[in-house]
């Protein structure tokens, strides 16, 4: 079975080594410390997930929902949220921004990989009942 894609949009370069060491053997995963570099990327290549903290920085991950879900070649991309920001509000906003999962720091890894399968699955079955 091939491995997913997964963009993961932090500026914390800790967790980035963190998320190479939890998903690195079963997923390939590409770090980048800012929205405005994942936008570029996503120009250029289609992950099969998108993983995003809601604090990027100066900039704002629920700003890249919207990105995303604004732009007819991506608006299908699953996207995870995965923050410090824990309060109900801080949920809701996600959701409203467009994301498909909310993920709490710290993060289980095990928790972590399960989610991001059930997010490929729920794409996949998205895919074939949308045809």
């Amino acid at each position: 079975m091939r491995r997913l894609n997964i963009l993961f949009v932090d500026s914390d370069p800790h967790t980035h080594e963190k998320m190479q060491s939890v998903l690195g053997s079963g997923f390939v995963v590409k770090c980048v410390a800012s929205v405005t570099e994942a936008k570029e990327l996503l120009n250029a290549f289609v992950p099969d997930i998108l993983i995003s903290e809601v604090v990027v920085g100066r900039e704002s991950g629920l700003d890249l929902c919207h990105y995303v879900r604004n732009q007819a070649g991506l608006r299908h991309l699953p996207i995870m949220l995965l923050t410090s920001q824990t309060t109900l509000h801080d949920k809701v906003a996600g959701f409203d921004a467009g994301t498909d999962d909310y993920v709490v720091k710290p993060f289980d890894g095990p928790h972590l990989q399960a989610r991001i399968r059930l997010l490929s699955r729920i794409k996949r079955l998205e895919q074939r009942t949308s045809v």
